[in-house]
Order: C-alpha cells, then sequence, then structure tokens
C-alpha cells in the first residue's frame, strides 16, 4: 500500500508516523513513499459537558451560518463522524440553515442537541421573541431545542429587557426550550457578559474567543515591540463564567478563517485550522467550540484536532504566522476598544465583523444579512475625515480605510 497523499496527511495529521518543522509546500513534497497502515477517518474523540445543562456535547461542533438549501449531506457527515451539537440562528441564510437542519435530522432528532438563536432588541415584546421560536421550530421539524440563545448581544439592555426575560421563562415552563443563554462577538461584549452573569441569566453562553483575543499570546507575539496590551478581560470572564457552571461554547475560533493563506505553511504536523481548535481546546475554561463547516473534507480535517488538551510549539508557530499576515486588517472582535471614539457612534465592530464575512469568508449573502442588522452602520465614514478614530485601534487597524469601503460595499 501507498502512502497517504499530502491532502490525506494534511487532514489526519501525523497518523503516517512523519514528523517535521516549518516547511514549505515544496519541502514537504519530497518526503519518500513508505508503507503505511489505513489511517482511521476522523470523528468526535471527546465530549464535554457544556455546564449547568449536563448535556454531553462533541468538542468540535457544528457551525451553520453558512449552511445553504440543499446542503443536507454536509449535515449528515458531520453527525456520522460524531457531531452531536448543532448551531443554528432564525437568521441564519435567510432560514436555509434551519430548514436544512431539520430535513437532515429527521427521524434522527433523539441523536442531536439543537440550539437556535434570535437577533432580539431590547423594546421587543415576549411575543415577538415567541414567533421567531416558533419559525424556527417549524423550519427545525421539532418542538422543542434544546439551547435558545439572545443572538449577537452588543446592548446589555437587551439582557435587562422584560420582554427576553419574559419569553425565556415562558418557553421554558411550555418545554419549547430547555436551555438559554446569550451569544456576543463584537461592541460591549464584556458589559453584556459581565451582566448577564452576574444576574445568572445564562445556562449557556458562546463567544468570539480565539489565539488573538489571548494577551498573552499577543505579548508573545509582540514582544520588544511599543505597543499597549489590552487588559485580559475576556479569559477572566471565561472563568467566571466556569465557576458559576456556565456552559461556554467558542466561535470566530479560527480569526478570520483565511485558511488558504496558510497551506503553504502546513506541514504534515497539521493545519492552521486544528492549531487554533487546539488552542482553544486547551483552555479549561471551554467547554467546546463551534465552526462553520461547508464541505465534508473540511469537517473531516478540522475533527482530526477532537480531543486536544495541549498546544505544540509547531501549532504555537503557525498560528504566530497567521497573525503577522493578517494583522492590518483583522479585527479582533469583542475588544471594543475604538468603541466611542466616533463622533457618530458608528458600531466600528460590528461594521469590521461583517467585513470579515464578506472578505474572509467570501460570503457577501450573509454579510449583506448582517450589515442590515447593524443599528449605525459605516454610513457617516463615507464623509468623514478618519481623524477621530485614526487611533482608536490598540492593534493598529486604520479604521477609517476598511469601514467606509465596507459600507460601499454591503450598505
Amino acid at each position: 500500500m501507498t502512502a497517504p497523499n499530502r491532502r490525506d496527511i494534511l487532514k489526519w495529521g501525523s497518523a503516517a508516523g512523519v514528523t517535521g518543522g516549518l516547511l514549505s509546500s515544496k519541502a514537504f513534497a519530497s518526503v519518500p513513499k513508505v508503507s503505511v497502515t489505513p489511517m482511521a477517518l476522523p470523528e468526535v474523540r471527546k465530549y464535554k459537558t457544556l455546564g449547568r445543562t449536563g448535556l454531553d456535547i462533541s468538542d468540535i461542533s457544528f457551525g451553520s451560518s453558512r449552511l445553504r438549501s440543499g446542503q443536507e449531506d454536509i449535515v449528515r457527515h458531520a453527525m456520522d463522524r460524531g457531531i452531536n451539537y448543532l448551531d443554528t440562528a432564525h437568521s441564519y441564510s435567510r432560514g436555509q440553515s434551519e430548514t436544512v437542519i431539520g430535513n437532515a435530522i429527521k427521524g434522527k432528532r433523539d441523536q442531536v442537541y439543537l440550539v437556535s438563536k434570535a437577533h432580539t432588541s431590547a423594546k421587543w415584546t415576549t411575543k415577538q421573541i415567541m414567533d421567531h421560536l416558533e419559525e424556527s421550530l417549524k423550519r427545525l421539524k421539532t418542538d422543542y431545542v434544546d439551547v435558545y440563545l439572545n443572538h449577537a448581544v452588543n446592548d446589555v439592555e437587551r439582557m435587562k429587557s422584560d420582554g427576553w426575560q419574559e419569553f425565556v421563562e415562558k418557553a421554558t415552563k411550555q418545554g419549547k426550550i430547555r436551555f438559554s443563554g446569550m451569544s456576543g462577538h463584537a461592541g460591549r461584549l464584556k458589559e453584556c457578559l459581565e451582566y448577564s452573569l452576574d444576574e445568572d441569566l445564562c445556562d449557556v453562553i458562546l463567544v468570539s474567543y480565539n489565539f488573538g483575543r489571548d494577551p498573552s499570546f499577543i505579548a508573545n507575539m509582540t514582544r520588544g515591540m511599543d505597543m499597549v496590551r489590552l487588559q485580559p478581560d475576556l479569559p477572566k470572564l471565561l472563568e467566571k463564567a466556569k465557576k458559576k457552571n456556565v456552559g461556554t461554547i467558542a466561535m470566530k475560533t479560527l480569526s478570520g478563517a483565511r485558511l488558504n493563506d496558510m497551506r503553504e505553511y502546513e506541514t504534515e504536523e497539521g493545519t492552521f485550522a486544528q492549531a487554533a481548535f487546539r488552542w482553544v481546546l486547551a483552555d479549561s475554561n471551554v467547554d467546546a467550540l463551534i465552526v462553520s463547516m461547508t464541505s465534508e473534507a473540511l469537517i473531516d480535517e478540522y475533527l482530526v484536532a477532537s480531543g486536544a488538551e495541549e498546544v505544540s510549539y509547531y501549532d504555537e508557530k503557525l498560528l504566530h504566522r497567521y497573525a503577522q499576515l493578517n494583522s492590518s486588517t483583522q479585527c479582533r472582535q469583542g475588544c471594543d476598544d475604538c468603541h466611542g471614539s466616533c463622533p457618530y457612534n458608528v458600531q466600528i465592530s460590528d461594521v469590521l465583523r461583517t467585513r470579515m464575512y464578506a472578505t474572509d469568508y467570501q460570503d457577501l449573502e450573509m454579510a449583506r444579512a448582517e450589515y442590515a442588522n447593524i443599528e449605525i452602520d459605516g454610513k457617516a465614514c463615507l464623509t468623514c475625515s478618519g481623524a477621530p478614530c485614526k487611533d482608536a485601534c490598540t492593534y493598529g487597524l486604520a479604521i477609517a480605510d476598511l469601514c467606509a469601503p465596507t459600507h460601499r460595499m454591503l450598505g
């Protein structure tokens, strides 16, 4: 039997027993063929208890924000590989995501945990939120979801809302949701998380968290540079959630997901995605992660990292390489140091998040849909000099050069 090709080795890590350093693709091509034992297909190797919910979920789970009609086989492939936690939202792909998942799990509802979300307003009534849930349940072809989240929360008033809190109580009593919480990945994340945890409003939180958000990672990468170090607010909040037994799921773990930027640097020791996942899973304050799964091949690549408990020197090198390649345009979601710098109150971090969907994910449909949800978008940036936000980003992003083009593209 011949050795697996490079694609298989990069998907399945060092299963063939070959080791190496940070080589180029040309250097790797010279590795000789050897006889090997057939490699097992990647699958979930670890299930984690999701805090107080008691749900045992796959440590790498299914994100569906980019799921489109006709892609039921992607969901089924994930389930066949052991993934049992499927995350969706009322707004994802204009309802296609929930519909596809509903089709894929037909006859298998008891094999998965379903999560959905609603992008509410502080002014929404209990009925408005319930109507969103009912529509989601219809698409998912089920009478309940395991977890229901207040989606993309960037205003603490949304969690304080009587409408939301009354909805949670009512829907839980009716058996339409089992557990509730919030998701957040942009502006005012710290404030919203802190309030929700202090008031015990969450069984589960879903937060943007990746190597680029860790102060110690940034400090190591920028050692010797004159750069302000961020306070480690998010890691402390994750630790707080853990102490309160709140289930914690990480998202945006690929920090923009520019996978093709890294292919030439990857070797038989693994891929950038696997390194990024190992970094997250090695954090004892995180129960699991979700990632957008858009093909069977990517699912197999991702699941190589399942069960990880530590980050290797090789992983660290890949992550630093990625950060160096993308740091000039990548917004660190949830940082929000730029908050308050704009005299027009443009929600800068949300604008830059949607830019990521368009330029990194290459998903204009998703980007435009998310941009439409921004209360104060980047329109004012078209006529602004850029002076107010010039030095607002701790990481040195040229905010004005990014926000105005984003509005032209998505507004």
